[in-house]
């Protein structure tokens, strides 16, 4: 049972890993979408959605090698936390717009339910 327990485990960590280094490369694939919801007090959103990219795709790899998994997790939550404040920002623009209004209400829940994940492996 441990056996199984710990594949799954590690399993998990691969998807959550992959999930950030290709969210990561995104930034870089699709780089107007991700500047266009850095809320608009933020300054050079060309520079923060750079570094958000790099940091998703560095915690992606970190979260990997065993020595670094914790310190990782740690920092995909700072990470979330971080970028909390553009999915808000992306779901009133929605809002106003009334464009896919329950997608971008379901991501900021989604966020908690991420830290979460990451959290389990602190």
């Amino acid at each position: 049972m441990t056996l199984l327990i710990m594949t799954i485990e590690t399993i998990n960590l691969w998807i959550m890993a992959i999930l950030y280094i290709i969210a990561g490369i995104n930034h870089f694939v699709m780089p107007r979408f991700y500047e266009k919801i850095i809320p608009p007090f933020f300054p050079n959103p060309k520079l923060i959605n750079w570094l958000s990219g790099v940091a998703e795709i560095i915690l992606g790899f970190l979260l990997l090698i065993p020595a670094y998994t914790s310190i990782a997790a740690w920092g995909v939550i700072a990470l979330l936390i971080a970028v909390y404040p553009a999915n808000i920002y992306h779901f009133m623009k929605g809002f106003k717009k009334k464009r896919m209004v329950w997608v971008l209400a379901l991501r900021l829940p989604l966020q908690f339910l991420l830290i979460w994940w990451a959290y389990s492996f602190t």
